[in-house]
């Protein structure tokens, strides 16, 4: 049994942990009631832009120009995996990188060529020990919030990738912000532009489009795949967030039931020590008689 000096630092020990788990946590649910507020508001529009891409491809038939609608047989596919720069976010960063696996194994049983661009430190660290994965780029420390000077850069290359014909498709993996206990890894394709609809249904079929879509394909087509890749990098965040959340609460609580733990084996050990020098003491007594 240890001393009652070492359960004394133990217990010490797991209080200072608890402080910053706990600490950890706060921050967290801080910054996921910002990152919740960020993805709502957005989320409609990236819907919307997903089937106004698949509208503009019915209607603009031919119109390649930017070569981003061009569908081709895959045998080289690209992969935007999306994780955070930091850990101690329970299975958010496992989850992803799981998945990407997966689809990595997938596209070598069917003689598919695979290379990634991690966005965070994670996803980058996992791809590294992936012994041949081409890592085409690496994007690290993204703010919650992305600006237009973060996303042009992953943008640019994604687009160059598939418009150079060096890839023949790009999905995205990242983690759907559903609520604040359900998260969900999804794969989503991001070029050629317009394959996939929105799960929600929209207006866009109705829609007029003004002046013509072959017009609107050469303006429109590179902001509205940014929107997607926004939105991505949103749900991302608030995913992490609540993961982040969740996993240092639950580190606090376990922390707790560990010092009550302790403060039992301490107690039990201080009365066996006084029951001891009792003992001692009458049996000094009781040899002076």
């Amino acid at each position: 049994m240890a001393s009652r000096q070492q359960i004394k630092q133990r217990i010490g020990s797991v209080k200072s942990t608890k402080q910053i788990t706990k600490a950890m946590q706060l921050v967290a649910a801080s910054k996921l009631r910002r990152a919740q507020e960020a993805v709502a508001g957005p989320r409609a529009y990236a819907e919307m832009a997903r089937d106004i891409l698949v509208r503009l491809r019915a209607n603009a038939e031919g119109e390649n120009e930017s070569q981003l609608f061009a569908e081709r047989p895959v045998k080289r596919r690209l992969l935007i995996v999306i994780t955070s720069d930091r850990g101690l976010a329970g299975a958010y960063n496992s989850n992803v990188v799981r998945r990407m696996v997966a689809e990595l194994k997938a596209d070598r049983d069917s003689g598919i060529s695979t290379s990634v661009v991690a966005v965070g430190k994670q996803a980058a660290h996992a791809a590294g020990r992936i012994q041949g994965l081409e890592i085409q780029a690496v994007y690290q420390e993204l703010p919650d919030k992305p600006d237009a000077d973060a996303l042009r850069p992953i943008l640019n290359t994604v687009v160059g990738l598939f418009a150079d014909n060096t890839v023949d498709a790009v999905d995205i993996i990242n983690t759907k912000f559903v609520s604040t206990v359900t998260q969900q890894v999804q794969l989503a394709r991001l070029l050629p532009a317009g394959i996939e609809k929105s799960d929600d249904a929209t207006p866009v079929e109705a829609a007029t489009i003004e002046p013509s879509a072959e017009v609107l394909l050469r303006s429109v087509t590179i902001r509205l795949l940014d929107a997607q890749i926004y939105q991505a990098l949103l749900e991302a965040a608030a995913s992490e967030h609540s993961m982040r959340m969740l996993a240092m609460k639950n580190a606090t609580d376990n922390a707790s039931d560990i010092i009550d733990d302790l403060t039992l084996e301490y107690n039990n050990a201080r009365q066996a020590a006084i029951t001891q020098e009792l003992a001692e003491i009458t049996g000094g007594a009781e040899a002076i008689k």
